[in-house]
């Protein structure tokens, strides 16, 4: 798919812009002449370091497993490593568009799975030639900085190096979540559920579970984090270190209490899991192609140049895929759109989420419940009715923590009409307002929120030019 995400940059604030060489202002808007120090390829590096360490500990684990004849536990594992392994490869590919090039050894290096890190080289390279010599921008990037309380817009000459820096971290967001949920959260669940049934830990096991589950919260950050830009694409999104600290707390806590509540109740009812793990993904799967049929949209026709309706209706297959198992273990931020040429619904469905977590946490709930009442012997050494409130607990702070992500550190909270307070006012005081036939509306004390302004609704001035968005992806680690 074609990327159209401008590039963010690093500038100085709008008070040290006027101290800035390359820095002028016309018309109310200022422009960046001078090209500043492009910042290095962090996502690139830990996506790739992610990426080598789940590959060698699990080629580790599966030669222990063959030591022991765990045929059983050596398949799953080599499919676990193997499926995403691929996909990631296919997607760099897909991504950079090698297949037209004449790239023999990048191609070969691909078929070694050693594609990840022959691309975080190249994106080194690049980074530390960066600067050497003056080079002519290719593009402007404009963006609305949000500074202090005022709007400012703003634009960014774009060069070689830094487009081709934003093509490197668009391809490895993408891949990060191939390898999360296609590749480290099956294997997390595999890991935990072959160590509770063979009552011990491996020490390689334990290090493989860690390495998942920080390659899981990754991914889960990154979807956040690319929600936000997709649907404030006019605006220079940054987000502050609190930010980050708030969303890995949530995400973390989400992602551990599903995973954990599929594996016990795994081990006590074992011939359900298949189903309600298909359930959960074929649900997910077919419910954007269900609104698109609704909607009776039309594929849209952007996605590749040289795709048949075929081709197309493949990949969008495979995109759906990726959004299903997202779905299946935590919050995926964003809702899909077939029919758009950019797949992504834009609009913040809150409802969506509400209904999201409400239903998640009654199916965590249902499934702790059945593990309990069917639990085996073994659990007699555990405080089960301890286990079960914490895994209740923890979910309930992973909510906590996504409201106070939206209460406080969103980053684009000012554009909010209403925070989470007036909402929650709203949801619970409904009928007592309503008795006192109160007309005015109650104004907010602060203007953090959970209600974005529409595009309509934007200032005068500062709507979207498709021609404007050329190359944009925050680098995530870069924000702060």
């Amino acid at each position: 798919m074609e990327d159209h995400d401008p590039i963010e940059r690093e500038t100085p604030d709008v008070a040290e812009q006027s101290e800035h060489d390359g820095a002028s202002m016309e018309n109310g808007v200022m422009l960046v002449v001078n090209h500043s120090r492009i910042k290095p390829p962090f996502s690139v590096v830990l996506a790739t370091l992610l990426y080598c360490a789940e590959f060698i500990t699990a080629s580790v684990m599966c030669s222990m497993y063959h030591k022991t004849q765990d045929t059983v536990w050596l398949g799953f594992t080599i499919s676990f490593v193997l499926v995403p392994a691929v996909l990631i490869q296919m997607a760099l590919t897909f991504f950079h568009r090698d297949l037209g090039r004449d790239r023999p050894l990048v191609l070969f290096l691909h078929l070694l799975l050693l594609g990840p890190v022959v691309r975080c080289l190249e994106a080194l390279v690049v980074y530390y030639k960066a600067g050497k010599k003056e080079e002519p921008y290719v593009t402007i990037s404009r963006k609305i900085g949000l500074k202090r309380g005022h709007d400012m817009p703003m634009e960014w000459e774009i060069g070689h190096s830094e487009r081709k820096l934003a093509a490197h971290r668009n391809a490895f967001k993408r891949t990060a979540l191939i390898q999360a949920f296609l590749g480290s959260t099956p294997q997390l669940t595999l890991q935990l559920y072959a160590t509770i049934q063979e009552k011990y830990f491996l020490p390689t096991r334990v290090a493989l579970m860690v390495i998942t589950l920080v390659s899981i919260t990754y991914g889960a950050l990154v979807c956040s984090v690319l929600a936000i830009q997709i649907r404030y694409d006019n605006y220079k999104v940054r987000l502050r270190p609190g930010a980050y600290v708030c969303m890995i707390v949530w995400r973390g806590l989400e992602i551990a209490t599903r995973i954990t509540s599929l594996v016990l109740f795994s081990t006590a009812l074992v011939h359900w899991m298949i189903p309600v793990g298909l359930v959960n993904l074929l649900f997910f799967f077919f419910l954007p192609w269900a609104e698109f049929w609704a909607r009776r949209g039309t594929l849209p026709e952007n996605v590749e140049k040289n795709f048949s309706k075929l081709g197309t209706t493949v990949v969008l297959c495979m995109f759906t895929l990726l959004y299903a198992c997202i779905n299946v273990f935590c919050w995926s931020a964003v809702q899909l759109d077939l029919s758009h040429r950019e797949l992504i619904e834009k609009k913040q469905r809150w409802d969506r989420l509400a209904v999201y977590y409400t239903a998640r946490f009654a199916e965590n709930c249902l499934l702790i419940g059945l593990w309990y009442v069917h639990k085996s012997d073994f659990y007699e050494y555990v405080c089960a009715p301890m286990l079960v409130v914490q895994l209740v607990v923890c979910y309930g702070m992973a909510v906590l923590f996504m409201l106070l992500f939206y209460q406080y550190f969103h980053p684009c909270k000012r554009l909010f009409k209403h925070n989470v307070h007036d909402c929650l006012h709203c949801v619970c005081f409904k009928g007592r307002g309503r008795g006192r036939g109160s007309g005015e509306p109650r104004n907010s004390y602060s203007t953090n929120a959970t209600m974005v302004l529409v595009a309509d609704e934007l200032p005068p001035g500062i709507a979207s030019r498709p021609d404007d968005r050329e190359t944009d992806i925050l680098d995530i680690m870069e924000a702060a």
